[in-house]
């Protein structure tokens, strides 16, 4: 018996973040910098809080080739490299508009706390809890390497998306405004940092040995109160309007610009 699909609107399920996971991985074996599914849920959450709809043919190549396509909003978007087929690269899209939906929908009913069910949480994982809980030999083959703090990878994410779309993240004209997105984004670089305070509990296992400090713990709270308010400011402002700067225009009983031999006021002056 065939189950039935989910909802395009329902959040993943474990089994398919983990999916999403699997994607990633198996892109990796064709370009080495595809990114982890943290950075990406980053990334996606800063697209949800821009202040336009950026489509899937700006951000998709971007954020998993670095490369910049030159397409129209009507043509199809063609299959980028590190996908081994468009049924990968559909599937991906698949699940991302389905995050990006539950997402939205998180943010746009602000929770009395964090705790609530019905609120937003990153997609994050504590990278140095998971690898402190392993067994001493496996600990041991990691030791050299520079294992990120909880939330900084996500963190990293969304402030790409800042960098690379600068000009929609460009503070408004109100200070007061500008001051708020500056504060709100102060606290997600502030996540972006490592974890230098003294750990108390870990974040992969509440049994696993301590990983993460308090002060990582608050910062992350803020970040995501920081997300909120980025979502609400950039979506109550909408698309930026550019300013149209109108060329010289030809005096009154000048001849017309359009050849016709007429005045301008006579012609497309009239």
């Amino acid at each position: 018996m065939t189950e039935p699909s989910a909802s395009p609107a329902s959040p993943l399920s474990p089994e398919e973040l983990d999916e999403l996971d699997a994607l990633l991985d198996d892109m990796r074996t064709r370009d080495e910098l595809v990114p982890h599914w943290e950075f990406c849920d980053g990334v996606l959450t800063a697209l949800v809080c821009s202040r336009r709809p950026v489509p899937a043919y700006e951000w998709l190549p971007m954020v998993i080739s670095d490369t910049d396509l030159d397409l129209g909003p009507h043509e199809p978007l063609p299959l980028l490299p590190p996908f081994k087929d468009l049924a990968q690269q559909q599937r991906f899209l698949q699940l991302w508009e389905r995050r990006e939906a539950q997402v939205r929908a998180e943010l746009a009913e602000e929770p009395e706390s964090l705790d609530a069910d019905e609120a937003f949480q990153p997609e994050v994982i504590d990278m140095r809890g998971a690898i402190a809980s392993l067994p001493e030999a496996d600990r041991a083959e990691m030791q050299d390497e520079e294992i990120p703090a909880f939330g900084q990878i996500w963190a990293a994410g969304f402030l790409f998306v800042v960098d690379a779309w600068s000009d929609d993240w460009e503070s408004p004209r109100d200070k007061e405004t500008a001051g708020w997105i500056a504060d709100s984004l102060e606290a997600i670089e502030a996540l972006a940092e490592d974890d230098k305070g003294a750990p108390v509990l870990c974040m992969y296992d509440e049994d696993g040995p301590p990983s993460t400090s308090q002060e990582r713990l608050e910062a992350f709270g803020e970040a995501i109160w920081a997300i909120y308010d980025l979502y609400r400011i950039w979506h109550s402002l909408g698309p930026r309007v550019e300013t149209i700067v109108r060329g010289e225009q030809p005096g009154r009983n000048d001849p017309c610009p359009c050849g016709s031999g007429k005045k301008f006021k006579k012609c497309c002056g009239a």
